[in-house]
């Protein structure tokens, strides 16, 4: 099973996102009991909270439920336990090292890195625009995916 993590600074918007956007290609995929696939905020500002409403309408164009999501830490304890840590920024990328007392193991990776466009994905928080935020966290999950799929056993 790969264990994958997707973090962002609050929780409630791009990273929620891409962990309900990569649940859904894992499972249309056939390959959802290979993955362990959450998210989390590298802040404290919204813990606790349910996925941010113009995201959860994103995310119901699709077909998908996030239903149940509240926002949550990640931990040091998140390094240890996962495969991969995915933030959606520089920021997150920063913070998450800082969290995690650096990444001696690798796995601290920027979501659009996957992509032919590495980039930061735009936070819909500040721009509200969420189309563009789905479009990024979708192409950078797909590539995500595609990168992971040589690994399942």
């Amino acid at each position: 099973m790969i264990k994958v993590l997707f973090v962002c600074h609050g929780n409630i918007c791009r990273s929620p996102m891409a962990e309900f956007i990569m649940k859904d290609l894992v499972k249309k995929a056939g390959l959802d009991s290979s993955f362990d696939i959450a998210s989390a905020a590298t802040s404290r500002e919204e813990l606790g909270n349910p996925v941010y409403p113009p995201a959860r309408r994103k995310l119901a164009e699709h077909g998908i439920s996030c239903s149940g999501k509240t926002a949550r830490l990640f931990t040091p304890a998140d390094y240890e336990g996962y495969d991969l840590i995915v933030g959606m920024d520089r920021y997150n990328m920063r913070d998450m090292r800082r969290i995690s007392g650096g990444d001696p193991d690798e796995k601290l990776r920027l979501l659009l890195g996957y992509t032919r466009d590495p980039r930061d994905v735009a936070d819909p928080w500040y721009t509200g625009d969420f189309e563009a935020a789905w479009r990024d966290i979708l192409s950078g999950c797909e590539a995500l995916l595609n990168s992971l799929r040589g690994k399942i056993k």
